[in-house]
């Protein structure tokens, strides 16, 4: 083989393979690209899940919100009842000592 056929034959393999990187990144290219319909449905869906996010967040600030009244409520209610219990608890043996008075009273 002569320097001139190994140069022509350098020369066709390297085409073939520049050919052939050539064609595999087009078909990558076409395989892989986005259209702008599927670009702008993608912007839109990204919206809308930012919007959703936010509402979320909304949504579970106002229950901690409303978590913390009621249980302030509750609390309240709580420390309402026992004070009342307190009063009853007083004013039942109030009244039974009232009953022990009027029972002495009346065996006399």
């Amino acid at each position: 083989m002569s320097r001139t056929e190994l140069i022509m034959a350098t020369a066709v393999v390297l085409f073939i393979a520049f050919a052939l990187g050539w064609f595999a990144h087009w078909m990558i290219h076409r395989f892989t690209r986005i259209s702008k319909t599927d670009l702008n449905e993608l912007e839109r869906m990204a919206q809308e899940l930012h919007e959703a996010e936010e509402t979320r967040d909304q949504a579970i600030t106002y229950l901690q919100q409303r978590e913390a009244e009621l249980t302030n409520q509750l609390s309240q209610t709580e420390a309402e009842l026992a004070a009342t219990m307190d009063g009853l608890r007083e004013a039942r043996h109030e009244t039974e000592e009232l009953r022990k008075q009027l029972n002495g009273l009346n065996h006399y």
